[in-house]
């Protein structure tokens, strides 16, 4: 059987998944180290994590199999926009490029933001939506993205329609957390302490011509520590919040395209908390925890599409 291997490096995490001829993924990752106290990685350090991770990945991956790769697919920047760029994902490619040259086999370009929304895809059982036009949100520690997916002769085609112009949801989901006492990232544990409040909120969100600000949302929570209130009520405020804001982003975007099919990508979006109150007013769908953290998944079913659309 025919399989396709796919790469993906970002900032936090090293992630590698190969894709069989029947479609079935089989992925492995590894989280990158971060100092207690710390929010995140120099690139520098990310690069030596990288490369000293990605090699041990590849020898669990193919522990068990012995089937031949017929193509290689890799993230080489966070979007597809132009200028968007990572020193991260240099490991990646260079990788994806010397196994190309050694097996003999092509090798296919994505950027890390398509690989997060065709696995939210396959974890959802829907990539039959790659055949349509869909809106797809991106919501992570880099990204809190809104974007027009389309067909473009078998490539996932991106164009941008809202976003945050600050801070990224991920990024106050892990500076709130830090700064509880939790370890980076703090999207779990931060998660578990908001589900003990009981606590509920009235949050008025504005847009900015679609886009969202939440550089705001970090600053009420650490008034709310300042102000002496409990971990576990500035959590699920700020995970609320995040919720409201993608809420209002899908309304204004809905009065503008039509109720597109819906799709949830991203670390950010195996919040429960955030999840149901979108499920609760949206048709959409979402990717299991293992498919909306960063992973190579999306990046290993595109290799395969990208091939049998090249043939």
């Amino acid at each position: 059987m025919s399989l396709f291997l796919g790469i993906d490096t970002s900032n936090y995490t090293t992630s590698v998944a190969l894709c069989d001829g029947t479609g079935r993924v089989l992925q492995k990752k590894r989280l990158l180290p971060v100092k207690s106290g710390e929010r995140g990685l120099r690139q520098s350090d990310a690069v030596f994590h990288h490369t000293k991770a990605y090699p041990e990945l590849l020898i669990e991956l193919f522990e068990n199999v012995d089937e031949k790769i017929e193509a290689v697919g890799v993230s080489v920047s966070p979007t597809t926009e132009i200028g968007s760029y990572m020193p991260c994902f240099l490991v990646g490619e260079s990788f994806a490029s010397s196994l190309s040259s050694v097996l003999n086999i092509p090798v296919f370009r994505f950027s890390h933001q398509q690989g997060h929304i065709v696995a939210a895809l396959y974890s959802a059982d829907k990539l039959d939506l790659l055949n349509e036009k869909f809106i797809a949100f991106h919501v992570s520690g880099g990204t809190t993205d809104a974007v027009l997916c389309e067909n473009d002769n078998g490539n996932l085609k991106i164009t941008p329609i809202s976003s945050s112009n600050d801070l990224k949801a991920g990024q106050a989901v892990d500076r709130i957390g830090v700064k509880i006492g939790l370890q980076f990232p703090c999207g779990k544990e931060l998660e578990k302490l908001a589900l003990k409040s009981d606590k509920n909120f009235k949050i008025k969100i504005k847009l900015y011509d679609g886009d969202c600000s939440l550089s705001g949302l970090e600053n009420k929570c650490l008034k709310m520590l300042q102000d002496g209130e409990s971990s576990e009520d500035v959590a699920k405020f700020l995970f609320c919040y995040i919720a409201e804001t993608l809420s209002s982003m899908v309304s204004d975007i809905f009065s503008k395209f039509g109720e597109l099919p819906l799709v949830f990508a991203g670390g950010v979006m195996s919040n429960t908390i955030i999840k149901n109150i979108l499920k609760s007013r949206f048709s959409a769908f979402f990717a299991e925890p293992e498919f909306s953290s960063d992973n190579a998944a999306g990046i290993a079913v595109l290799t395969k599409i990208n091939l049998k659309m090249s043939r």
